[in-house]
């Protein structure tokens, strides 16, 4: 029908066709407010209201079932008001599917719009899920959905094992181009997990294809990556997280902008500009930052808007490494790496987000850019390791 979407999500397929695997079977269903089809409805009311399958019980992760819950904030058990179903939490002092929880269902399942970047909680999620599930003798399903940012653009650092973590636990670079049935794929067969995996594919979907180009809305899928362009930067820009500049959370435009009250943006884009890196300009803002914001609450701090011009050649990693290192060396006394996370204490939180600690120690010690060919090797390396378990071109 005119208008209508040119890619259809896994969601679309299954609930057209329900595979015999699904039918009559008792479902458990891991999501939140980003599970819509490609008309709009969402998956809860769509498999509640499907006589084919019966599902029995809810799964919520970081930000809650409905998206709005802050970074890091606890996820509580409770009831879903408009099904009667439970709500079990999978962020908490629970991060896994407990044998109770699974008690009454058949097939795990799993319909999450993904980022494209590795340090993402939800994928950590699926991991832990699929392991619970195989452990239980439970199949594990993926409603596929397309990589927001697309599939075809693939950047290092790959994380180093020593620094695995809930935002990162294998192998895979900062940004790997997967959707999260090819990385279901890839985590079962490569990291061992060995559960009863099907994926219901995306219908449509091309590699190089961002959201825009799909037909399909953009709903976000946490609280602060509000827009498309946010997600684009995100693979880089998560990094300001490790650092004592904002990484935009309590302003507009989280991750799309960094700032400090000591930032001089003039002088940062001076430098950023001289290196003429592809795909991006950077602009002086004025960042109000909301009273209960991460950093610096309250008050207007100046800083850097990064855009995107040309998302094709745009490197978000090697951008915001660059924007970092370049702060770095024009702040030495006023930067800072922001210390451990309480769940890994003794690993720096930035070392966590970048899968290693050299991108710190190469910032510290001025030598970062002879790195980047040896990552741009393990993206290209990662790129054969992924070909078996992908399913679009």
């Amino acid at each position: 029908m005119p208008g209508a979407p040119a890619v259809r999500p896994g969601l679309d397929r299954f609930v057209a066709n329900p595979p015999e695997w699904a039918r009559g079977k008792r479902i458990g269903l891991i999501t939140n407010v980003a599970g819509i089809d490609s008309r709009g409805r969402n998956n809860i009311d769509l498999l509640a209201g499907d006589s084919r399958i019966r599902l029995t019980a809810l799964f919520a992760f970081e930000h809650g079932l409905r998206g709005d819950a802050p970074a890091g904030q606890p996820i509580l058990n409770g009831t879903d008001e408009k099904t009667g179903l439970p709500i079990y939490s999978l962020y908490g002092e629970v991060r896994e599917p407990t044998p109770e929880m699974l008690r009454n269902i058949d097939v795990l399942m799993y319909d999450v719009q993904d980022v494209g970047a590795r340090p993402y909680t939800r994928v950590s999620t699926m991991a832990l899920s699929m392991k619970a599930a195989a452990a239980r003798g439970i199949p594990f399903a993926v409603l596929d959905r397309p990589n927001p940012i697309g599939g075809a653009i693939v950047e290092g650092p790959v994380l180093d094992p020593a620094f695995a973590s809930f935002v990162g636990m294998y192998p895979i670079p900062l940004r790997h181009g997967m959707t999260v049935g090819e990385l279901a794929r890839m985590y079962n067969a490569r990291f061992g997990i060995g559960a009863t995996l099907h994926v219901v594919p995306v219908e449509g979907w091309r590699r190089e294809m961002t959201l825009d180009a799909t037909g399909l809305r953009y709903i976000p899928p946490s609280p602060n990556l509000r827009r498309l362009e946010a997600a684009v930067l995100y693979p880089g820009t998560v990094l300001l997280e490790g650092t004592n500049l904002s990484e935009g959370r309590g302003t507009d435009m989280p991750f799309e902008q960094t700032g400090a009250p000591w930032l001089r943006p003039d002088d940062v884009i001076r430098e950023m500009t001289a290196l003429a890196l592809p795909g991006v300009r950077f602009e002086a803002v004025s960042i109000p930052v909301a009273p209960d914001g991460r950093r610096f609450p309250g008050q207007t701090i100046p800083g850097v808007r990064l855009v995107v011009t040309d998302r094709g050649s745009f490197r978000a990693v090697r951008t915001a490494m660059l924007l970092i290192d370049t702060i770095r060396r024009l702040y030495p006394n006023e930067f800072a790496w922001a210390g451990a996370n309480r769940r890994e204490p003794g690993m720096q939180t930035v070392d966590r987000l970048a899968g290693t600690d050299r991108f710190r120690s190469a910032v510290d010690a001025g030598t970062l850019r002879a790195l980047f060919d040896e990552w741009d090797q393990q993206a290209q390396s990662f790129r054969g390791i992924r070909e078996p378990f992908l399913l679009y071109r």
